[in-house]
C-alpha cells in the first residue's frame, strides 16, 4: 500500500479522497491555488503545497508545479479526482514516468476513451452501438451543416476530450451552427485544455443511464449497477439515483455487460463509468468517463462498496475484493448536487461568494459529501459544487421523502443554491413517476416561483419602504408554546420587529440584465467576458444576446433588456466584470 498520496484536485472530491486515505493509513498531500490557501481540503490534508495562481490554468492545470510538489513531498501515488487532469493521458504519463502511481486507468485507456471519437470506434469494436454521429473532428461549420442535411436537427456538438456536459451545445437549426460551434470549442478549451469537437444526433426524450465499472490488474472486471442521471440542466447533472426507475432487469443486465465489454475492449483498469442514452426500450453508447464520477456515492449507498478505497487498492496492485456475483443492490439512493447557482425561473445563474452559513442535514440514511464549511468562499474561477446531499431509503418513495426532509433542513447562507430546484424536482409528479428525461428540467419543470437565495428578500414592500432586506429569525413563546418566526426587515435593522410588513417576491435578475428596460445592460454575476455579439450602431431587439459571460466554467448569454440601437460597448473580450456592471448601452 502507498505511504503518501497527493490529490491533484480541490473541493469536495479532494476531501473525499483525503478521508479514504486516512482510513487506509495513507498520508495525504494537498495542493492549492492562491484562492484556496485556507480551503477545506487544505485544512484536512497532512501536508499542503502552494501551486500559485488563481485560475485553474495557473494552478490545478499547471503540470510542472504539480510535478514539483510530488518530488518535494515524496508522494508515491497521485489521485486526480474528477475534472482537471483526471482524463488527461499526458498528465498520467508524466506521473508514471517518475515512478509514481496514477490512481486511475493506464494512459493508453485514457487516450482511447478520453477522445470521444476514438471511444465511439472502440465501443463499436466491442459490439456496443452508439448514437448516430461522426468519428471525425469538426473542422468547420460546413461539417455541421452537412450532418444536419443528412440526419436532421437537433444536433449535439460535443467536446472530443471532455465530459460532464462541458463543451456541449445543441443546434436546433442551420442559423445556430456558428455560435454553437464556437461556444463549444471555447468551453472545451477552457475546461479540458483542448478545443476539438465532434457531433451526433440529439435524441428527443432520452434518459441518461450510466454503468459503474471497475477492473483490476488481475483480469477481473465487474459492473456495480446503474445510475439514472436524467434530471439535468445545460446537459449537466442535477440529480442522480440508483437503481434507475422503471428499468427492466433484462435491459439492466445487457447494459452492464455492454459496459464491461467496453472496459475490457480498451484494457481498462480502476474505476470508470460507461454512459448510455436510453429511449423507447433501446440503449445507445454515449461515452466512457475514465475516472471517478461525481455521483459515485449513490452506487456506494446501495452496494455498500467504498469505491474510492477500492480505487486505491486496485492502483496498489491488489485484486478486487469482490466478484460480480457478490454485488447486490439494496434499497434506493438519490443524490442532489448542491451548486452555487440561482435556479430562479430555470436560469441557474452562477452565484459565487462567501458562505455566511452552512448547516447540513443529518439522520438515518443521510450523507453529506462537501468541500466547504461556513466562512469559506465559492470562487468564480472553479466549479460551483458546494456539496452533495445523498439519501438512502428502503425503496424509491422512501428515498424521495427522505430527500425532501433533508432539503428542508439544509441551510446555506451568502450564495444562492440549487436546493429549491431539487425540492421542486422531488415534488414533481413526473419525477416521482420516473417519466422525466434529460430535457425535462429545462422544458417542463416549473421553476417560475423558485429562488435560490435563502437569506435575501425583497427590496420593496407593500408599505412602500425601499431598500435591501434580510431575513431575521427569532424564537418566541405564545401561551407557553415555542414558535420560530422569520421576518424580512431592512438590512440595517437590529432585529425582526415588524410583523406587519408584507413583502413581494423580488424580481430575479435574468440572463439579460438587472434593471430590465433601462437600456443599461448589466451582468447578474461576476465573471469574464468571452465574446461581444454586437457593435456600436447595431439595431437589437429585447432578449437578443449582446455579450457572452463565462462564470464558474459556464457560458451565459447576456441579453438586451430593450429594443433599440447600441450606443456604447463598455467591455472587451477577456475583461473581468462584477455583478451589476454595465456592459452595453442601448438607446
Amino acid at each position: 500500500m502507498f505511504s503518501k498520496l497527493l490529490i491533484a484536485n480541490r473541493g469536495e472530491i479532494a476531501v473525499r479522497v483525503i478521508r479514504a486515505c486516512r482510513e487506509l493509513g495513507i498520508g495525504t498531500v494537498a495542493v492549492y491555488s492562491e484562492l484556496d490557501r485556507n480551503a477545506m481540503h487544505v485544512r484536512l490534508a497532512d501536508e499542503a503545497y502552494a501551486l500559485g495562481g488563481q485560475t485553474a490554468a495557473e494552478s490545478y492545470l499547471n503540470t510542472e508545479a504539480i510535478l514539483d510538489v510530488i518530488e518535494r513531498s515524496g508522494a508515491d501515488a497521485v489521485h486526480p479526482g474528477y475534472g482537471f487532469y483526471s482524463e488527461n493521458a499526458d498528465f498520467a504519463r508524466s506521473i508514471t514516468s517518475k515512478g509514481v502511481t496514477f490512481v486511475g486507468p493506464p494512459p493508453e485507456a485514457i487516450e482511447v476513451m478520453g477522445d470521444k471519437i476514438s471511444a465511439r470506434l472502440a465501443a463499436e469494436r466491442s459490439g456496443v452501438a452508439g448514437v448516430p454521429g461522426t468519428t471525425e473532428v469538426i473542422t468547420s461549420t460546413d461539417d455541421v451543416a452537412a450532418f444536419g442535411d443528412a440526419h436532421g436537427y437537433p444536433i449535439a456538438i460535443k467536446a472530443a476530450y471532455g465530459g460532464g456536459g462541458r463543451g456541449m451545445k445543441v443546434v436546433s437549426g442551420p442559423d445556430e451552427i456558428e455560435a454553437a460551434l464556437s461556444s463549444a470549442q471555447r468551453e472545451a478549451e477552457a475546461f479540458f485544455g483542448r478545443g476539438e469537437c465532434y457531433m451526433e444526433r440529439y435524441l428527443t426524450w432520452p434518459r441518461h443511464i450510466e454503468m459503474q465499472v471497475i477492473a483490476d490488474h488481475h483480469g477481473n472486471a465487474v459492473w456495480l449497477g446503474e445510475r439514472d442521471c436524467s434530471a439535468q440542466r445545460r446537459h449537466q447533472k442535477l440529480v442522480e439515483e440508483s437503481p434507475a426507475p422503471s428499468l427492466d432487469d433484462e435491459v439492466r443486465t445487457a447494459m452492464g455487460e455492454a459496459a464491461v465489454s467496453v472496459a475490457r475492449g480498451c484494457d481498462y483498469t480502476n474505476a470508470g463509468t460507461v454512459e448510455f442514452l436510453y429511449q423507447d426500450g433501446e440503449f445507445f453508447y454515449l461515452e466512457m468517463n475514465t475516472r471517478l464520477q461525481v455521483e459515485h456515492p449513490v452506487t456506494e449507498m446501495v452496494t455498500g462498496i467504498d469505491l474510492v478505497r477500492e480505487q486505491i487498492r486496485v492502483a496498489a496492485g491488489e485484486p478486487l475484493s469482490f466478484g460480480q456475483s457478490d454485488i447486490s443492490s439494496v434499497g434506493h439512493a438519490i443524490e442532489a448536487r448542491i451548486n452555487a447557482e440561482d435556479p430562479a425561473g430555470g436560469r441557474f445563474l452562477p452565484s459565487p461568494g462567501e458562505l455566511s452559513a452552512l448547516r447540513v442535514p443529518d439522520g438515518f440514511g443521510i450523507r453529506w459529501d462537501g468541500g466547504y464549511e461556513a466562512g469559506d468562499t465559492v470562487s468564480q474561477f472553479y466549479d460551483n459544487l458546494i456539496g452533495k446531499l445523498v439519501v438512502w431509503g428502503s425503496d424509491r418513495p422512501t428515498a424521495i421523502a427522505r430527500m425532501q426532509r433533508a432539503l428542508g433542513e439544509l441551510e446555506v447562507g451568502g450564495v444562492a443554491t440549487t436546493a429549491a430546484a431539487h425540492a421542486a424536482i422531488m415534488a414533481s409528479d413526473d419525477f416521482q413517476a420516473g417519466t422525466h428525461s434529460t430535457k425535462w428540467v429545462e422544458e417542463r419543470l416549473d421553476l417560475s416561483g423558485v429562488s435560490g437565495k435563502a437569506d435575501t428578500a425583497p427590496e420593496v414592500s407593500l408599505d412602500g419602504e425601499a431598500g435591501p432586506r434580510v431575513r431575521r429569525d427569532v424564537v418566541v413563546e405564545v401561551d407557553g408554546k415555542r414558535y420560530s418566526v422569520s421576518a424580512w426587515v431592512p438590512e440595517s435593522a437590529p432585529a425582526a420587529n415588524s410583523a406587519a410588513t408584507v413583502t413581494r417576491p423580488r424580481r430575479s435578475a435574468s440572463g439579460a440584465s438587472a434593471g430590465a428596460g433601462t437600456g443599461q445592460v448589466t451582468v447578474p454575476m461576476q465573471g469574464t467576458i468571452v465574446k461581444i455579439l454586437v457593435e456600436v450602431g447595431q439595431e437589437v431587439t429585447a432578449g437578443e444576446g449582446v455579450v457572452v459571460l463565462e462564470a464558474m466554467k459556464m457560458e451565459n448569454s447576456i441579453n438586451a433588456d430593450r429594443s433599440g440601437t447600441v450606443t456604447d460597448i463598455k467591455v472587451a473580450p477577456g475583461d473581468t466584470v462584477g455583478a451589476g456592471d454595465v456592459v452595453v448601452v442601448i438607446s
